[in-house]
């Protein structure tokens, strides 16, 4: 499992999140956040457009899979 889709998936689950909600939200099918949820680590386009739809979705739960995926990167 690649580090994204261990964010998305840490996410999804503490924030109550259904991969469904996240694909409505997307404008997606749910198959694609399936996969992600599974192991497969999205496209950094698809990056962007998860965070962004976490966003409209819980603003805290964009802010930690940016944190979960990112890690201090530009802190310090």
């Amino acid at each position: 499992m690649g580090r994204a889709s261990a964010a998305l998936k840490q996410v999804l689950d503490t924030y109550g999140i259904s991969q469904n909600k996240l694909a409505v939200t997307m404008g997606i099918s749910r198959a694609n956040v399936g996969r992600w949820y599974h192991g497969l680590d999205p496209s950094a386009e698809n990056i962007a457009e998860v965070t962004k739809a976490l966003n409209v979705l819980d603003p805290q739960a964009a802010s930690d899979f940016v944190r979960l995926y990112l890690g201090s990167l530009i802190e310090d």
